[in-house]
């Protein structure tokens, strides 16, 4: 087994918050800068009992705000215009979307739609980095005198009563065997009044709290996409900045959900990647491995031919929509962003609505500080200014698109259009959906012959100029964690994917994970001839393998805060 047991520490250092976001994202900042402008705001009107901001803290985890930060990125920026009116004038926008297009392709062939589907008009959105827009909201923040602590990630939750009172931060300087090392410094007991999940896509602590207080009873299963990207520096001419193009189909089957962008952006520098739905039936596919062909299409090929690829990276996301929800706050804590499910997966947006989120939890915040009151009875207000708003309205009109692809893309194109003419309601008013892991076939009972998978299964190759294999992504993505400490990547029962999972699912963790985290190797005593390897120093961060792992034995904690791959730009 790999396990990770936490140390014993008798005294561990204390400190004292008012409010706590963990994780330092769109959501998180939106939520910190927010939460300061209603303080300014109180403080104006009522000097005689003012409100501090010096017990407000953001956590990241990352060595620098935006370090983990991934995404496509285009910005719809409608609450940004609420949080910052006038951004558009100082943020880090690369350019304003003036062309899109949707193609439908073909192993050689593409089939332009007529007319481009609401869904993906994107005139008046921006192409961004997310990782430069986060950057900056995060000196907004600290401009508007929130404490931003880097570098520390939360590990656990604080219970009391069945109340949460905080967070622990994650242990520095332990090895390997979970010893502490020479500079080993305990983590801090951050105690909250109220503290706010903000951790982007199946978050630890927010893992943590829904099985806990079983938030997803009653809820759709939460349903997951891993999008695989590159940048490219392009010859000039290639693709206008601003320029958006969409394609579904190929490399992918009609058995399988998902779709490639390509983002112009300034300065020749291009977006490309690869969302797939993370509830394929066959373990054998390998989200990198789409990538990677779809690049060889000749239409793609040739608006790459003569580029190079500079940047890479992965991240999942949230598709389960609506009905996958979990309740939004409850005793001292709330949920905001991508760790609650706010995207809309027919738009492939949710920065914006991430934002979103994290200003109305600051609203509940702010009142729960004035009121004194931090209790379920005041922080549920939360969850009555996110129905109230446009969140609700955009997510409501696609509360069933996803669920609608489970039986594949031509049922879910029928889906698609009978939920267009009835607002979102479908065939339904909800209809069901399936944890992808669960819908994963055993390899005993995939077809065998003529199979119209192969150029998706197992690990590209690549040829180290058009298509790379995942070492050499990896190199791109900037990765980097101390390797004498615990791995971050608990394995509940190895033994499982020595024996057990060879035999019935061929090892998917070798495919599904962009980053060879895991791999099968050579073992005498073992009865398969080969056990399973960690290579936890590779890990991006996606979170597929908490998500996509079949027997779900396999458990993302956070890495020694500092560690884990360097976004710059993307």
């Amino acid at each position: 087994m790999i396990f990770r047991t936490p140390i014993s520490v008798p005294d561990r250092p204390q400190m004292e918050a008012d409010v706590v976001i963990v994780g330092g994202g769109p959501a998180g900042m939106a939520c910190a800068l927010r939460l300061s402008q209603l303080i300014d705001e109180h403080n104006g009107r009522n000097p005689e009992i003012p409100l501090s901001k010096e017990n407000i803290y953001v956590l990241e985890k990352a060595r620098e705000v935006g370090q983990h930060c991934l995404s496509g990125a285009l910005l719809d920026p409608r609450s940004m215009r609420e949080l910052l009116p006038g951004f558009e004038k100082e943020a880090p926008i690369d350019a304003e979307v003036n062309k899109e297009a949707v193609y439908f392709l073909t192993a050689k062939s593409k089939f332009k739609f007529p007319i481009t589907p609401p869904p993906m008009r994107d005139h008046g959105n921006y192409v961004i980095s997310i990782n430069k827009f986060v950057k900056w909201l995060g000196e907004k923040v600290e401009q508007a005198g929130i404490t931003v602590f880097t570098g520390f990630a939360g590990s656990e939750l604080l219970v009391e009563n069945e109340r949460v009172t905080g967070i622990r931060t994650d242990d520095k300087g332990l090895d390997k065997q979970n010893q502490p090392k020479s500079n080993f410094e305990p983590g801090y007991e951050l105690k909250a009044k109220v503290t706010i999940l903000a951790e982007g896509t199946r978050g630890s602590l927010t893992k943590q709290l829904i099985g806990r207080f079983q938030l997803d009873r009653d809820r759709n299963p939460q349903t997951y996409g891993v999008g695989v990207k590159e940048l490219w520096e392009l010859p000039a001419g290639r693709i206008a900045a601003g320029e958006v193009i969409y394609t579904m189909g190929w490399p992918l089957t009609n058995h399988e959900y998902g779709g490639a962008w390509i983002y112009g952006s300034k300065d020749n520098i291009v977006s490309l990647g690869f969302v797939t739905g993370l509830d394929y039936k066959d373990p054998r596919i390998d989200p990198h491995h789409v990538l990677q062909t779809f690049k060889t299409h000749p239409f793609v090929r040739d608006l790459l031919s003569g580029g190079k690829m500079i940047r890479y990276g992965a991240k999942s996301i949230p598709y389960g929509g609506w009905f996958s929800i979990p309740p939004l706050a409850g005793d001292g804590w709330m949920i905001v962003g991508d760790s609650a499910g706010f995207l809309n997966s027919q738009r492939l947006k949710g920065i914006h609505l991430a934002i979103k989120s994290g200003m109305l939890a600051a609203e509940t915040a702010y009142e729960a500080l004035v009121d004194g009151d931090f209790s379920v009875n005041q922080l549920s207000s939360f969850q009555n200014r996110v129905e109230k708003s446009w969140i609700r309205e955009e997510l409501w009109r696609v509360r069933n698109f996803h669920q609608g692809f489970e039986n594949g893309l031509l049922e879910g194109m029928v889906h698609t259009a009978l939920q267009q003419v009835t607002l979102g309601r479908g065939l339904h008013e909800r209809y069901t959906s399936h944890a992808g892991h669960t819908r994963l076939e055993q390899i005993g009972n995939l077809p065998t012959g003529g199979y119209d998978r192969e150029h998706i299964l197992g690990p590209a190759k690549g040829d180290g100029q058009l298509t790379f294999d995942k070492l050499t992504d990896i190199y791109h993505s900037g990765t980097k964690h101390e390797e004498d400490q615990p791995i971050h990547l608990v394995i509940h029962d190895t033994d499982i994917c020595n024996n057990r999972c060879t035999v019935e699912y061929g090892n998917p963790c070798q495919h599904f994970c962009p980053a060879k985290v895991y791999e099968m190797v050579e073992a005498a005593d073992v009865a398969n001839g080969k056990q399973i390897q960690v290579n936890f120093a590779n890990c991006v961060h996606c979170k597929t393998c908490d998500i996509m792992d079949p027997y779900q034995i396999i458990t993302w904690v956070p890495p020694e805060g500092g560690g884990g791959p360097n976004y710059d730009g993307m």
